[in-house]
């Protein structure tokens, strides 16, 4: 909600460069067919006090002469002399607009950053303002958050089931080309075109989240081409769809306990009472409530619905700041038969306006990301099956985060990767971030993509709550990441900060 998107900036790339880092990874295609994107650049205009560019790269990467990509670009100049050069962000996702966290540096980054480099960020292809996918409408998109993601009747099992196979098609329909296309495998080979148009023969990065996936990919396939990476919040590449839902729905039945001992022992007006366990039992029922009458709302339209409240429950807990607060007025006025609150979370996560339109496609993007990115399937029967051993693990969030995998049952386009760990042997040390309550990517992950890294080097904020340490509260991890970052300072690998 931060963020403010980047309209009518960037020009097209042109002109010859020449340098050996500007040389294409045989391994990616002929080097003849990619060496007229590296030899591409950047061309900057002006857009407010920064600068934004367009950057050409292929489709398809085995067919490098069959069409192109134009992906957008900011630049956020440094503040101070910029010694380190530049420093490519990416938020997350998929789906996540690298333009609008970069033009937030100021808010997400910390001084020290901002003087040391230039600051670029990215939208991936298909995402955001670079030719996005856009596979449903608003209202659409209306439908289908809204529909049951906890089915328990027919009626609601066919719906979701609907939903699911509805959703492939329609990102096949709108542009199949693209949507075949859009995996990550593609987006790492975009990064390191990205790295030679702005004259750098290393690439520094920071990635979040599915940012650290992208991260751990390109120093896999550009072992010789990492500078100094930094990966917050980290994603296990050798980890399914499903084995990444199943961590999250774990994750996130952690993360909201803590939100509920924080409400019922540290604040005077928890809405659920003041026993942690008792807080835990109204708030499923809450829930069953919704699921047999839905909740009015401002807009007669859309009630709230149990997929909705879920949602509203998930949000939160990945800024904990915030959103606990959030939290605790969505649920008081829920209990008094007031859906409105949660819809809110849920329209100002999804970046909803009043009119009905999204501001991004970030829903499109991420199911036609992950879809293409891992070949598990399950079909409805399986998925019902994980959703009753789930549901028992976590009875908040289990059954909705195994649903949650069903559309990609129905994928149209084939997957383009499999899961596998990284070694990115030879690189030079990856300093991996994990919070021990990070409910989106889970604390394990991190522990598990830093050993398997050859080089990984892992810090950990203990007792840390919410999705990624870096710039949230912790002054030991950010002078970790900085030192690390802005004068190669590498911490010790298994640096506790508490």
């Amino acid at each position: 909600a931060l963020l403010v998107p980047v309209a009518g900036c960037g020009l097209s790339v042109g002109g010859p460069a020449t340098g050996s880092f500007r040389t294409p990874d045989s391994r990616n295609a002929p080097e003849a067919a990619l060496q007229q994107f590296y030899d591409q650049q950047l061309q900057w205009r002006q857009c407010g006090d920064n600068q934004c560019a367009k950057l050409t790269v292929p489709m398809d990467y085995a067919n490098p002469t069959a069409g192109t990509v134009q992906l957008a670009v900011l630049k956020v100049p440094s503040t101070g002399n910029g010694r380190n050069g530049t420093l490519v962000v990416n938020p997350g996702g998929p789906g996540g607009s690298g333009v609008e966290y970069a033009q937030a540096a100021d808010r997400v980054l910390t001084p020290d950053l901002l003087k040391a480099y230039d600051i670029v960020g990215f939208d991936p292809r298909g995402v955001g303002a670079s030719d996005p996918l856009k596979c449903l409408t608003g209202a659409q998109l209306d439908q289908f958050l809204a529909t049951d993601g906890s089915p328990d009747t027919p009626a609601e099992t066919a719906a979701i089931d609907s939903e699911s196979r509805d959703l492939g098609a329609r990102c096949q329909a709108a542009d199949a080309t693209l949507a075949a296309n859009i995996g990550s495998t593609s987006v790492v080979k975009d990064m390191d075109i990205l790295r030679a148009a702005l004259d750098q023969p290393q690439l520094n990065y920071l990635g979040f989240s599915y940012g650290t996936y992208l991260g751990a990919l390109y120093a896999d396939e550009f072992v010789g081409r990492v500078g100094r990476f930094v990966l917050d919040g980290a994603i296990d590449p050798a980890l399914s769809n499903t084995e990444l839902s199943h961590g999250q729905a774990l994750a996130f039945e952690v993360a909201l306990q803590r939100y509920l001992d924080d409400c019922t022992t540290q604040q005077s007006s928890c809405p659920l009472g003041s026993d942690p366990a008792v807080a835990k039992q109204r708030l499923l029922d809450l829930l069953a409530a919704i699921d047999a009458q839905p909740l009015p709302t401002s807009d007669p339209q859309r009630p709230l619905t149990q997929a909705l409240a879920l949602s509203a429950l998930i949000y939160p807990l990945y800024q904990p700041s915030m959103g606990w607060p959030l939290l605790t007025r969505a649920i008081t006025a829920a209990l008094k038969g007031d859906g409105a609150p949660m819809l809110e979370i849920v329209d100002t996560f999804n970046e909803r306006s009043a009119d009905g339109t999204y501001a991004n496609n970030g829903t499109d993007a991420l199911y036609a990301v992950n879809c293409v990115d891992r070949p598990d399937r399950p079909d409805l029967q399986q998925t019902q099956q994980l959703a009753a051993t789930w549901g028992q693990e976590a009875p908040a969030f289990g059954a909705f985060l195994a649903y949650g995998n069903l559309p990609c049952s129905y994928w149209p386009l084939p997957a383009t990767d499999t899961p596998s760990a990284v070694r990115a042997e030879g690189a030079p040390p990856i300093l991996v971030v994990g919070t021990q309550y990070d409910p989106a990517t889970p604390y394990p992950w991190a522990q598990a993509l830093a050993d398997e890294l050859a080089s990984g080097v892992l810090l950990t904020w203990q007792d840390g709550d919410g999705h990624t340490a870096y710039n949230n509260g912790s002054t030991c991890i950010d002078t970790a990441v900085d030192d690390f970052l802005v004068d190669g300072v590498v911490p010790p690998d298994g640096k506790v900060c508490r």
